[in-house]
């Protein structure tokens, strides 16, 4: 058996949404200090839509996949389903990764919910 599914290889060798959004209005960054994964995810939010969406990442083939994936899940979407957004689902459209590479799709969610966050607070600013 592969040690990672073709979505995860796919997504790592082709990765979407890669760079940075000059003007986002929701910036999040993460990283684990175990691995040394860090990820960083820029938002461009209007009318509380998530028009835009880039990554930059600097890791292992599982994070980067991560970030890819979870991009995609949220690009389009609402602000509040891209909030409900879980490691899990990232990991499952992804057909999987291995328990020890979990954490990355973890990272994943938390860097969205980082950017979000992020986003709220600059528009409460306003």
């Amino acid at each position: 058996m592969a040690l990672y599914s073709e979505k995860v290889m796919d997504h790592f060798r082709n990765p979407r949404n890669v760079g940075v959004i000059e003007d986002a209005n929701g910036v999040g960054e993460v990283g684990n200090a175990k691995c040394g994964d860090i990820m960083k995810m820029y938002l461009k939010v209007e009318d509380e839509v998530i028009k835009d969406v880039k990554f930059e990442t600097f890791g292992c083939g599982s994070a980067i996949a991560s970030s890819s994936m979870a991009t995609e899940l949220i690009k389009g979407k609402p602000v509040s389903e891209a909030l409900t957004l879980t490691n899990k689902a990232v990991a499952e459209a992804l057909d999987g990764l291995p328990d020890y590479k979990m954490h990355c799709s973890v990272l994943a969610e938390e860097a969205i919910k980082s950017a979000l966050d992020d986003y709220y607070k600059r528009k409460e600013a306003k």
